[in-house]
Formats: C-alpha cells, structure tokens, sequence
C-alpha cells in the first residue's frame, strides 16, 4: 500500500513538473500596442526615403568608453514596395540563415574535416571596456544587426554586421574581384600602417575552416550557406572600437565577396570559436542589446563591462562538437501562466552533438523542434481565440486580424531557466505585424533539424550578456 501511494505521489510531481500552473508574479496576459506597431511598420519604409546621418564617438565621465544611444536616420539600398515585401525578403534570408547554421552543426556532428573542404576559388580576388553602437540591420537591407568600427590605422569606418554564429571576422578591401555595394568607401590596404599578412604556417592561418596558400601568404574562404561568401587574404589589422583600438587582429581581406550583406563592409565575428573578435581580445564577457528591427535608433556592444543586476541567468553551454554556437540552458516554456508539456530533454544537446538550443544574433525568428513548436502554437492559439484569425504568411502559419483595434490583450509568453527563473517577453517580441494593414502573426517557426535557436525578434529590447569566464548567459529586460 506504502509503495502504492509512493507511486501516486511520484506521478502526481511528476505530471505537475510539466502541467502546472506558475506562481502570479509574472501576469497572465500582456497587452499589444497594436496600433504602434502598425505605425512602426510605415515608419520603417518611409526611413528608406531619408538620409543617412554621422555617428559621433564620445567618452563618458567613467572610465567606461562609451558611445551616445541616439536615432539615426536609416541607410537606405533598396527601398522596398511596402512592409510586406520588407518582411518576406527578410523572412527569404531567415530560412537561408537557418539552413546554414543547422548544416554547419550536420557536418560537425557527422565528423566531416574542414579541412577536406576546398575553396571555390582562390585566383581571384585588449582587455579594457569599451563598447560600440549596434544598429537594426533593417534600414541595411537586411534583418540582421550593424555596428560602426575602425579598420586600420589610421582607422577607415565601416559598418559590419554582428554574428554570433561566425567566428571569422572580415571586411571587404580593394583591389576588388567582385565586391558588392556598401555604404562606407572600400577599405584600401595601402593606406593602413598595420596592414600585415599572414604566412602559411602561422597558427591562425591553421585555425581556419577552409584555407589555401598563395606565395607562402594565407588565403581564407567562409561561406554562409545562403549564397553569401567572402574570399580574400587572411591578414592583422588594427580594430578600434568606440575609440579604444586592438592591434594584431587575425581578420578577413576579402576581394570576393557576394551576398545579403548589402550596407555593410563585412562582418564582426562574435561565435565561441578561437578566431572569434572577442577571443582575440581575450574578453571575459561581451553583450549586446538589440533594438526594435523596425527601428533607426541604436544601442550597444560592450566588452568586458559587468552584466546588469537585474539580469536572468542561465547555463552557457557549449557543444564540443563545435565552438561557435552559444548555447543556453533553457528549461522550459510558458503560456499563459502554464508550462508546455515537452519532453524534459527538449532543449538538451544529446551524446552526439545534436539537439540543444542556441542564442543567435543573425537569426530573426526562433525555431524549435516540430513537436514543442505544434505544442507552443497550440497553447498559444487556444488561449486567443477571442482574436479574429486569418490566414498564414509565409512560415508563420498563427496569424491575426487586429485592424480594428487599438491594443489587445495576448497570453504572456515566458522562457524558464533553472532554479525557477523566468523571463516573460514583451508582446511585440512574439506577435509581430507582416504588413500596415494591422495582419499580426505568431513569430515562432518549426525545424526539422534537431538545433533550436532564439532568434533577434524574440531577442529585441533585451540586453543578452555572455560571460564567458564563467559560463553563464545573462538577459536584462529593458537595458538597451
């Protein structure tokens, strides 16, 4: 009889383990400024019709370096027709993004050698704060985000794009095989002094997925999986940031380069990896906070400076099949008030490198695993059936009628770490508009792959912070 109740009791625990409803300190519900987001959306494609304004750098009374949070007028390439093609373009280089970071973690996990990767063509081509601004990549052409660095010395501005999913950091130089548009002029290598290339033998060149050699010089290819790729010299240079410089950084000169990298000069490597920016400059933590992606104002990267107080903490998990992806020790997820009922190993990286989920500043919608992304969709549309619904866009297929209202109430949508840590996200973070006309969809997607990954929308007006030297995550609501 004893052992009888043992097992009711178990089962009980265990059912509420992954049923039950959460304490009320974070609300049930969560209210949508409906007509501000409609509203951000026309302002989003008028901001392609304005001119591009100068960021200046300036120095705190701390002995932080800093530069100033402001707007900035968007830099404009290619105006699109209206906010839904905005959208779907965007979307187009989500899914190519996606495909590219899961047949990354494919080739680790089946043991395939970078080194028995070749290149398409090789003929033809610090430790003290300091922090830089990060811009929406939306006004660049694309949905990912920028931040304005020095290349050289003296140093040549240039916008690049924040990756924490690459290691390689890169800019494009001249002479040019095939470069595409970007804002700032074309870094010229004759006109820095610390210009240097790098020799066949050195460690660096060594480190590289894919590398050749050409005159004893090192010669680097990366590409993304989408199309994008850059092929150049692989070089030390001088990079400054918010007016503090770090010499001797390994870095891509790239005279072939094609891709969505449209705007900006190249990319700024921010993965786990050993060629990584923040590796190279043996940070102890980094962190960023990324804007509204319908927004010109700005925020920061920052080096080396504390994580904010109020800051959720989770595991920084890594998988050692391969470095570069931030993985976070993610425990669960709620709607409403109510945990999901998922597998307890749902966000687990498994004995061979698969599963797990991963932080990522390039992906814009988050992705999960078919079976817990139909359980989230499900919760979340039984608990709004008081919305008018319509039909998918896209790979959003939990969308909504909202033009006749002004605000609504939505389910509040939470991640849950250990020791009961919760961080409930803002309602524009997860029902986001797909046009002007006031169509609203659930910004969640499946995956087929096993990797899960937490996107920049979910992410937005939230500071994420890596420590590094400790192995924790940190996200501070409201620190941009």
């Amino acid at each position: 009889m004893g052992s009888l109740c043992y097992y009711i009791l178990f089962a009980l625990l265990s059912y509420s383990a992954h049923s039950r409803n959460l304490p009320t300190t974070t609300s049930k519900t969560t209210v949508l400024d409906v007509a501000a987001s409609i509203q951000a959306t026309l302002n989003a494609v008028s901001s392609y019709s304005n001119s591009g304004a100068t960021q200046s750098l300036t120095h705190s009374a701390s002995s932080s370096l800093s530069l100033p949070l402001h707007s900035r007028i968007s830099l404009h390439q290619h105006s699109p027709k209206d906010y839904m093609s905005l959208i779907s373009a965007r979307l187009g280089r989500d899914s190519a993004r996606v495909r590219s970071l899961t047949t990354r973690l494919d080739l680790a996990v089946s043991g395939i050698a970078t080194s028995d990767l070749k290149p398409v063509d090789t003929e033809s081509f610090g430790t003290d704060e300091f922090e830089g601004p990060v811009v929406s990549g939306t006004s660049q052409g694309s949905g990912e985000y920028f931040s304005r660095v020095g290349i050289g010395r003296p140093p040549s501005q240039v916008y690049v794009v924040l990756d924490t999913g690459s290691d390689v950091s890169w800019v494009q130089c001249a002479p040019c095989a095939d470069c595409y548009q970007q804002v700032d002029p074309i870094f010229e290598p004759t006109s820095s002094a610390s210009f240097a290339q790098l020799s066949c033998d050195a460690a660096r060149c060594k480190s590289l997925d894919v590398f050749e050699c050409r005159n004893n010089t090192c010669l680097y290819e990366v590409a993304y999986g989408d199309g994008s790729y850059t092929v150049g010299d692989f070089v030390t240079e001088t990079i400054s940031i918010g007016g503090e410089s770090l010499s001797d950084v390994a870095i891509g000169c790239g005279h072939n380069n094609e891709g969505l990298f449209v705007g900006a000069a190249g990319l700024l490597g921010l993965g786990g990896g050993p060629l990584s920016f923040p590796s190279q400059l043996n940070a102890t933590s980094f962190s960023y906070c990324l804007v509204d992606r319908d927004s010109d104002s700005t925020s920061t990267l920052e080096f080396n400076t504390a994580m904010p107080h109020n800051a959720v903490t989770a595991p920084l998990r890594r998988n050692r099949q391969l470095n570069t992806f931030y993985y976070v020790g993610l425990t669960g997820i709620s709607v409403g008030g109510e945990m999901l009922k998922i597998p307890a190993n749902a966000f687990e990286i498994d004995e061979s490198g698969n599963g797990g989920i991963i932080i990522d500043s390039g992906t814009a919608v988050t992705r999960l695993q078919t079976e817990t992304y139909d359980a989230l969709r499900s919760a979340f549309v039984n608990m709004t059936q008081g919305l008018e619904s319509t039909s998918g866009v896209a790979l959003f297929d939990a969308c909504y009628d909202l033009s006749k209202t002004e605000s609504v109430d939505v389910p509040t949508l939470s991640f849950h770490f250990e020791d009961g840590k919760e961080l409930p996200l803002p309602a524009k973070n997860y029902l986001i508009p797909v046009d002007s006309q006031g169509t609203f969809c659930f910004a969640f997607a499946p995956t087929s792959g096993a990797l899960s990954i937490i996107g920049n929308v979910q992410q937005q007006g939230t500071r994420v912070s890596f420590d590094i030297a400790n192995s924790v995550v940190g996200l501070s609501a409201d620190q941009c």
